[in-house]
This record gives structure tokens, C-alpha cells and sequence, in this order.
């Protein structure tokens, strides 16, 4: 019997609406276990399938920066390139860079300073610190070639992405975790849409490793409903890929 040809969610044009004045329109991408855990072994790394690296990749076609925080930088590194010549191509044809910008938000500074987010002359890239950051890492950072910003650290997402938009000129960012960071423009209200691929393994642990992370658990009325935009199952990789739309006050019917 012959099988139907999967067909996956059309990431490469997602015709996103136009960006809020002070800030760009955040797109948060993660991928989790189907009991909602995002690490084995300490990465995030085999959780998803090659076809979700492919959709990670076609997300980033639509935007102009690629923002981590530190933590997956330095689990993980941090890059922002496509890796594919024909994804590249339809960015020039839109108007954009080959490759989007590369920006990581650090509290700490402590940063693996010789990995290809600070040595690669493939993509452009930024740093913003805070003001709680120590000045001998903040002096560290500067001595890499990519420029570094310091925002205050009671309003560092926000200032952050002010930033980005004001000065930098970003209008659709999309950030790849990790948890806390996703949590913390979540609490701020900054994340318009989230996708999210679930893949089919079961992790365990008594450990809450989810897509998003923060100091406490939310109220009822504290939580962000979506909206779902999408669900399209991989009967190849079992995944399910889904795309939902972030609700513009906590608690209410998104």
C-alpha cells in the first residue's frame, strides 16, 4: 500500500502580522517530550527529528533576529544560520539578510567566548548584558567582536527588545529557549505566537523541565491562553506540530 506523502506546516511563509511600535512581533519555538519535558541528558539535542530541524529552520526565514538566552548557548551553542541555500535565497528575495541576526540575553556574562556565536564570521551577532552583570565579564564580552549592550536588569526583556526594534531595526524576532528565558517574555507579556513540537518519547523525572520556566506557579488568572492556529501530525516521525496564537491579557478566552 502506498502511503500518503507527509506533507509538514508551511513555516516557510507564515505572513506574520506587522510588529507593535516599541518592540517586535516574538515568535517563542520549542521542542518537548509528550510528557512536556524539553532535555534528556542535559540537551535538547535528539528530542526533535531532522523534519522539526527543518521547520526550525524554515521559522527562521520569516524573521529578523534569532534570540537564546544563556543557559542553551552554553548547553547548546546558539546560531542562527539556515544551513540551506534555497531558504537563504527566498530571504534575499524578501528583502532580508541570508542569515538572521544572532542575539543572546546574559545575566551573568559567564559565556563560552569560543564557540561560533562569538568566532563566526558567517552571521552577525549581538549581546545584551545587564546592569547586574560583573564588570570583569562584562570586559570579556567587549573583547569579542560582537558588540555588546547593557539594559537594566529589573526590565532587562523589555529593554531588551526595545532595543532590537529601535535601534536595530527588528521586526519579527523568534526565540529557541531556553525555558527561563521563555518564561521571562512570557511574565512580561512579550510572545505573540509559540510552536511547539511534541515528539513521541516519554522522559519521567521529578524534575519540571518544560518549554517554560519561572520562579512560581501561575494563578488561573495568571496564565496566557492560546489560541490554536494549527496541528499537523508527522506519521513519519510521530510527531504533532502545533502553532498557537498568544491571547493579549492573562485569563481571558484567547
Amino acid at each position: 500500500m502506498n502511503r500518503t506523502p507527509v506533507t509538514l506546516p508551511g513555516y516557510v511563509n507564515l505572513d506574520l502580522p506587522d510588529p507593535p511600535a516599541d518592540r517586535p512581533y516574538v515568535l517563542v519555538n520549542m521542542v518537548m517530550s509528550a510528557d512536556g519535558k524539553i532535555v534528556i541528558e542535559g540537551t535538547e539535542a535528539g528530542l526533535g527529528s531532522p523534519s522539526d530541524q527543518a521547520l526550525m529552520r524554515a521559522l527562521r526565514t520569516n524573521v529578523d533576529a534569532v534570540l537564546n538566552g544563556a543557559s542553551t548557548l552554553r548547553k547548546s551553542g546558539s546560531s542562527p544560520e539556515l544551513d540551506d541555500e534555497a531558504l537563504e535565497a527566498l530571504r534575499i528575495a524578501r528583502g532580508l539578510g541570508r542569515t538572521p541576526l544572532g542575539v543572546v540575553l546574559t545575566r551573568s556574562g559567564d559565556l563560552p567566548l569560543d564557540t561560533p556565536f562569538f568566532t563566526s564570521d558567517a552571521f552577525e551577532a549581538l549581546v545584551f548584558a545587564t546592569d547586574a552583570t560583573a564588570e570583569g565579564a562584562l570586559g570579556r564580552l567587549r573583547d569579542t567582536p560582537r558588540p555588546v549592550e547593557v539594559v537594566p536588569e529589573a526590565d532587562a526583556p523589555a529593554a531588551m527588545l526595545r532595543s532590537l526594534r529601535e535601534q536595530h531595526g527588528v521586526r519579527w524576532l523568534l526565540c529557541e529557549g531556553g525555558a527561563r528565558l521563555n518564561g521571562c517574555l512570557f511574565d512580561a507579556g512579550l510572545v505573540d505566537e509559540c510552536f511547539i513540537t511534541v515528539a513521541p518519547r516519554v522522559v519521567g523525572g521529578d524534575v519540571t523541565l518544560t518549554p517554560v520556566r519561572g520562579p512560581r506557579l501561575a494563578s488561573f488568572a495568571e496564565t496566557w491562553p492560546l489560541r490554536l492556529v494549527s496541528a499537523v501530525p508527522n506519521p513519519d516521525t510521530d510527531e504533532v506540530y502545533l502553532r498557537y496564537r498568544v491571547a493579549s491579557e492573562r485569563g481571558v478566552e484567547p
